[in-house]
């Protein structure tokens, strides 16, 4: 089977990419190499598909309209793993216009790539971030998300009703993933695995926002792979019968799923266990709330459970030390 991988360098795209030629798929993984992060991190990750004759790397935007028309056009994928974005809550503060071009404009042209060349399945990320305002805990995919807090949070949702429109209109099957607070080994510099293990190793102080008073799921990036594997298996269909009002499905073969640990982490007891996987003392600054940001997420996945028959349950403790042990490898730390 031949897929696009969008975001291919990126740290979901890159495992999901891996894994998929692991299973001997043709993966075409789908890269612009932005500087939103230190592009070296990404090339490093691209280097790990090296080993794969099934692997074909293209360095292109998905908001370059006729680029990506013509590759559907040329390629023919089977499905497509819609994973490229411009992440990041805070940077859509400063940056809003980098959301709307490869947010919506790119989810924009992957629609119409799926649409005009007949693709099986897409499968697109979208975030925790949608719930927004939202108090009731733990996240259901069944309640609203009309008030994102963040301009990141809007082009995500926006995604999903983009989706919809598409799968109603003209029959494309599509997923969208709700991931929340993905770590692991070649994570983003930008979360707060990266930044505080960084700190903390080289001996200088994190910044702890909302005086600790933060909870997050946090999702081992193994388990959100095998999430996205399995739910792209499963192919939504059209269902004329469908009286539900759930955001989460429609008549239209289109679907929504968390994808979390199902166990949400105090902030303190995050950073507890880079501590202990560094054998180091956080020298920490407490700061208010952050704009954009939200006290806690939670993800109810009992949805997923029941279509694909997994769970994320990766321990914490386990995770960052797998996550210590990769950085102060690739970063020569003794």
């Amino acid at each position: 089977m031949k897929y696009l991988v969008t975001g291919a360098a990126g740290f979901i795209g890159n495992f999901v990419s891996e894994r998929l030629c692991e299973e001997g798929h043709d993966v075409i993984g789908l890269d612009n190499l932005n500087d939103y992060y230190d592009p070296n991190l990404k090339l490093a990750r691209l280097k790990r598909l090296d080993k794969f004759t099934n692997f074909t790397f293209v360095k292109m935007d998905v908001a370059d309209r006729e680029a990506i028309a013509k590759l559907f056009e040329e390629q023919k994928f089977n499905r497509v793993i819609h994973l490229a974005a411009q992440a990041g809550v805070r940077y859509s503060i400063e940056n809003p216009m980098a959301y709307i071009d490869a947010n919506l404009v790119g989810m924009a042209t992957i629609l119409e790539g799926c649409r005009h060349n007949k693709v099986e399945h897409l499968v697109y990320a979208s975030s925790s971030s949608v719930y927004g305002m939202n108090e009731k805990m733990p996240f259901s995919t069944e309640d609203a998300v009309d008030h994102p807090v963040s301009l990141y949070a809007a082009t995500k949702k926006s995604s999903e009703l983009m989706a919809h429109s598409y799968s109603h209109l003209y029959n494309i099957p599509t997923t969208g993933l709700r991931f929340f607070t993905v770590y692991g080994p070649w994570g983003r510099p930008d979360m707060a695995p990266f930044l505080f293990t960084d700190a903390i190793v080289n001996d200088r102080q994190i910044k702890v926002f909302n005086h600790g008073k933060m909870k997050r799921d946090f999702t081992y990036i193994d388990d959100i792979v095998e999430g996205v594997i399995r739910i792209q298996n499963v192919i939504p269909t059209r269902d004329e019968t469908n009286t539900n009002t759930s955001p989460a499905s429609s008549k239209a073969p289109y679907k929504i799923f968390n994808i979390g640990n199902n166990e949400p982490i105090a902030l303190m007891r995050f950073i507890e266990s880079i501590e202990k996987a560094t054998g180091k003392i956080a020298d920490k600054e407490y700061f208010p709330m952050q704009a954009g940001d939200v006290p806690a997420t939670y993800a109810d996945i009992d949805s997923l459970q029941k279509e694909v028959g997994f769970k994320p349950a990766t321990d914490i403790d386990y995770g960052m030390q797998q996550f210590v042990d990769w950085f102060k490898g690739y970063y020569k730390i003794k």
